[in-house]
């Protein structure tokens, strides 16, 4: 059956269709991951998007149960190269075709992703619908200049209640932004007592678990929309030790008054190089961001630069001066990626003894 992809610029690319059919909008996103492909599938982080693999070949080793990162697929269409018909994997138990029909996920394949992606890199992320119908092509593109991105990406990813994982650990407040069962597993293997929150939980409902660290998780969107959520991270400065990852980040930055900015393509894979600017050492790392905090903008906080991007010298990591925070825009859990930065977790527990034991609580001094 055929598929036909159509950008917003009036780009038209016709291919085959597999997995679901139908007609889907969204933002045209690409990926540079060779692997890990049903973690982009079930990352919340792609809500609304339509995400392009650049690498050819995509679902040569299947999919299975074990590799989501959420109960179900995020992402508005899959755009790949080649979609492997007959995977080959001792843990596969679905292939790709087969499990976004049960995401109900539309896919094209056998379009020149090279070329799409060279287009994505020169204008910019764009909004664009995959459709397997029969409209005519002037009408789509009518429909999709009058499609808006959805601004309530992280209403619609958080969860919808509490809920807890419990261990004998240091008790952490994850507040759910569009969290990654990845995340959970790291703070799980170091033995933490982690509860789960909504994004939009107030300061009473967070205090009221007594978290010894809190932690603010990937989501997608624009952290600029989330003002009530910058509005309890500010007033939970000082008082409890804070680790964001990604639009976690974002969201402390914003709360330490720093400014965000969207990139014009945005940073998605598991190969970007990131700069610790304390030990010098560079780190591969697994990313899924459209947004950035301005580098201008962290003169007049007391937020200090800790790790740029390599390839654009964008910020990718900062750490409040006076206060027990810290946060990175990529993803130390990984999944898919490198577990290069796995440390980060480690170092987030020690700044939680270090703030109870040691006294280091500036917001009591």
């Amino acid at each position: 059956m055929e598929a036909r992809l159509l950008l917003e610029d009036g780009s038209l690319f016709t291919g085959s269709s597999f997995g679901a059919t139908g007609e889907s909008f969204g933002e045209v996103v690409f990926n540079t991951g060779m692997v890990g492909y049903q973690e982009v599938l079930t990352d919340p982080s792609y809500y609304g998007q339509i995400v392009t693999m650049t690498y050819p070949l995509i679902g040569n080793y299947g999919c299975n149960m074990d590799d989501i990162e959420s109960t179900k697929s995020h992402v508005r269409g899959f755009i790949v190269r080649e979609a492997a018909q007959h995977p080959n994997h001792y843990r596969s138990q679905l292939s790709l075709d087969d499990y976004l029909k049960q995401e109900n996920v539309i896919g094209i394949s056998d379009i020149d992703t090279r070329q799409l992606t060279r287009t994505l890199r020169v204008h910019g992320t764009m909004r664009g619908v995959i459709t397997t119908l029969d409209t005519p092509v002037a009408e789509l593109l009518d429909r999709l200049l009058h499609f808006t991105l959805p601004k309530d990406q992280v209403a619609q990813v958080t969860t919808k209640s509490a809920y807890r994982v419990p261990a004998d650990g240091l008790r952490i407040v994850l507040l759910d932004f569009g969290t990654k069962m990845g995340t959970l597993r790291s703070l799980r293997e170091r033995g933490c007592d982690i509860v789960v929150l909504p994004a939009f939980s107030t300061v009473k409902e967070i205090m009221a678990w007594g978290p010894k660290g809190i932690m603010l998780s990937n989501g997608p969107g624009d952290p600029e929309d989330l003002a009530p959520v910058v509005s309890v991270i500010k007033q939970l400065l000082g008082y409890v030790p804070i680790f964001g990852i990604c639009m976690g980040h974002q969201l402390l930055s914003l709360a330490c008054g720093a400014t965000t900015e969207k990139l014009q393509f945005g940073h998605r894979g598991a190969n970007h190089p990131v700069k610790d600017l304390k030990s010098n050492r560079v780190y591969i790392t697994s990313q899924n961001h459209g947004f950035v905090v301005r580098a201008d903008s962290l003169a007049n906080t007391d937020l200090e630069l800790t790790h740029i991007n390599q390839n654009d010298g964008s910020v990718e990591g900062i750490r409040h001066k006076l206060k027990s925070a810290f946060s990175v825009q990529y993803h130390p859990e990984a999944r898919p990626g490198p577990d290069d930065s796995d440390y980060l977790f480690d170092d987030f527990l020690m700044m939680i003894d270090a703030f109870w034991e040691g006294g280091i609580n500036v917001a009591k001094a």
